[in-house]
């Protein structure tokens, strides 16, 4: 009886929850301001085509190392006379497609392991073993060996960071899955004859929905930052496509000489991760069952 009641929810209570979520985020200052910084920087990569001032990979020798708001460049230009603002709305694209990229490679992956982890116990140990095998391996390590096994692409480094991140995921959702097994309402289907894949599909993975959404705003960030190292070290998008990586990297020797140039790209990556992890810690914050008894 009560596994009925909880599997034909109405989708009103569902749709009064998502409510009480969106307000408690616009109750946040420091979450409606992420919030702004990742519309404005998702703009700006989506119609970078439209919106940028130059073309990013356009040369002129006569304007390089002019400085910010001269020769029509808003925030300056390199070493090649090419925009900085226009090769930073440009490096945005790169950075946010691997980003999504790599965590969704990651949760496609990581989420049917942690599930089948914690729920069945005959191949938990399977799992966690190799879990653990590939967390020996620092974060930023693993996503550079495999990078460079794959070669220079910014597919690739996409790729190698979602493998790199697979291991946090499904240790996230294993630890949910086995809260989640624990209750009673589990119980109670499994007890009226519902079915492995049953309760995995209807019961635990929309209950884990929430940890799983927080998980993959914190992933986000850490995607980015490992692109703009692996594009750094000349290991993600290669010249003369913008990246915000291969800007630091190429302005690193003049950065005596013309500072901005290697100031705003890093500027732009601080920004962009600090609110993906803005927005990541407020909406675990509303997602919190103890805040909805607020």
């Amino acid at each position: 009886m009560a596994v009925a009641d909880l599997s034909t929810i109405p989708s009103a209570p569902v749709t009064s929850r998502g409510r009480k979520v969106v307000r408690r985020m616009l109750r946040n200052p420091l979450a409606i301001a992420g919030i702004v910084v990742l519309a404005i920087a998702t703009a700006a990569a989506v119609f970078a085509p439209w919106l940028s001032p130059h073309e990013p990979t356009l040369t002129h020798l006569d304007r390089a190392f002019a400085p910010p708001g001269t020769a029509g460049h808003v925030l300056g230009s390199d070493d090649l006379g090419r925009d900085v603002l226009s090769r930073i709305m440009f490096g945005l694209r790169a950075s946010l497609h691997v980003g999504l990229l790599a965590v969704a490679t990651s949760l496609v992956v990581g989420v049917p392991l942690g599930l089948m982890a914690g729920y069945f116990r005959a191949i938990d140990a399977l799992i966690s073993r190799f879990t653990d095998l590939v967390l020996a391996f620092p974060f930023l390590i693993l996503a550079v060996g495999l990078a460079a096994i794959r070669g220079a692409s910014l597919g690739n480094a996409a790729i190698a960071i979602g493998i790199a991140q697979i291991p946090g995921v499904i240790r996230i959702v294993r630890s949910e899955t086995l809260r989640l097994k624990s209750l009673d309402f589990v119980a109670a289907a499994i007890v009226d004859g519902a079915g492995d894949a049953w309760v995995l599909g209807r019961h635990i993975l929309p209950n884990a929905a929430s940890v799983i959404i927080v998980q993959a705003t914190v992933a986000i960030p850490a995607a980015i930052l490992g692109e703009a190292v692996l594009s750094f070290l000349g290991l993600g998008i290669q010249p003369p496509a913008p990246s915000l990586g291969t800007m630091l990297s190429d302005a690193q020797q003049f950065a005596s000489r013309a500072p901005w140039a290697a100031v705003m790209p890093g500027v732009a990556i601080m920004l962009l991760t600090l609110a993906f992890n803005i927005v990541g810690d407020s909406l675990r914050d509303a997602l919190d069952p103890k805040a909805s008894r607020r």
